[in-house]
């Protein structure tokens, strides 16, 4: 498989395996409608915004390459801005070594997203350039901080492949064994040897961590802008937080053909699940993986004929 984000061939890519989604004709009855887990009750746009303005920690889980999700944040961001609120903005697409020239550009007065992404480094081909645009632009037109929050490739890349093994907190057997499932999902079922899949769920971990440690270094408010993976409160950046019972955690959740039930959906770890139309997507699956994820060659054959 050839994942589309070219962060880690060894990093956790959540349904990016899943086979090519149909846009459908008409819409799902669970579009653009928001589902409280905990309540079992849906909620309207402007309750979500409330509880959202009401919590120290917002994290919002994408699928990276829906534009729908994309507008969905960019709302909910206009609401904050709406109720007086100055969060931060942290995003997964810019690695926390990069902060510095971060800062150091938005400390001019630029609101030109253009130039905070360059100061960010942001991997525009990795990151479909120019979906995170307008997020960056309001943040920087109302004065909010942005933060990088992601663990550089390369310090990932060095702990999957065992070159690092971080100090990381305890982990439970069943929080483990779900994020190893997550990695041989997001890995068309293949699952690797034991070794590499414990790495990949450290390079995974340690993304968290960072990003937890990324939102506790402000005092005030901040949102996170992450894949739907990292924000779980049951396994990922909330497990990491100072206070995580100040976390609310929304995913956005792509409808699926013939699946009206909310609670068919995983709910697990989230808060509140916002339904959008499905974004069609080619099969990740169609090619072979490859990387630390590729399965072992097959034995060639030695009465094959040259």
């Amino acid at each position: 498989m050839k994942n589309w984000l070219p962060l880690l061939v060894l990093s956790l890519t959540l349904n990016a395996c899943a086979a090519n989604t149909p846009h459908p004709t008409q819409a799902h009855a669970l579009e653009d409608r928001i589902w409280d887990v905990d309540a079992g009750q849906f909620i309207s746009a402007q309750k979500a915004f409330q509880r959202a303005g009401a919590s120290r920690y917002v994290l919002l889980g994408e699928k990276h390459d829906s534009a729908i999700h994309h507008a969905h944040q960019l709302r909910l961001l206009q609401a904050l801005a709406d109720q007086g609120r100055a969060p931060a903005l942290a995003l997964e697409q810019m690695d926390v070594k990069h902060q510095a020239p971060l800062s150091a550009a938005q400390s001019t007065g630029t609101q030109d997203a253009e130039t905070l992404a360059s100061a960010g480094q942001l991997n525009r081909e990795g990151w479909r350039w120019p979906m995170y645009k307008a997020l960056i632009s309001h943040a920087a037109k109302h004065q909010w901080p942005l933060l990088a929050a992601n663990l550089s490739r390369a310090d990932a890349r060095d702990i999957a492949l065992g070159k690092v093994l971080p100090d990381l907190p305890a982990l439970d057997a069943t929080q483990r064994t779900n994020m190893e499932n997550d990695v041989v999902r997001g890995h068309c079922g293949y699952r690797p040897d034991t070794p590499v899949l414990t790495r990949i769920v450290n390079a995974q971990r340690a993304r968290d961590v960072q990003m937890a440690k990324v939102l506790d270094s402000v005092s005030g408010p901040v949102v996170l802008v992450a894949g739907a993976g990292h924000v779980r409160t049951d396994r990922a950046v909330p497990l990491y937080l100072a206070e995580p019972v100040r976390a609310l955690a929304i995913a956005f959740v792509e409808v699926a053909n013939g699946q009206i039930n909310p609670e068919a959906y995983d709910g697990a770890g989230f808060d509140l699940l916002w339904f959008t139309a499905a974004t069609p997507r080619p099969d990740a699956c169609a090619k072979p993986l490859t990387g630390l994820v590729a399965p072992p060659a097959a034995p060639s054959n030695p009465n094959t004929s040259k």
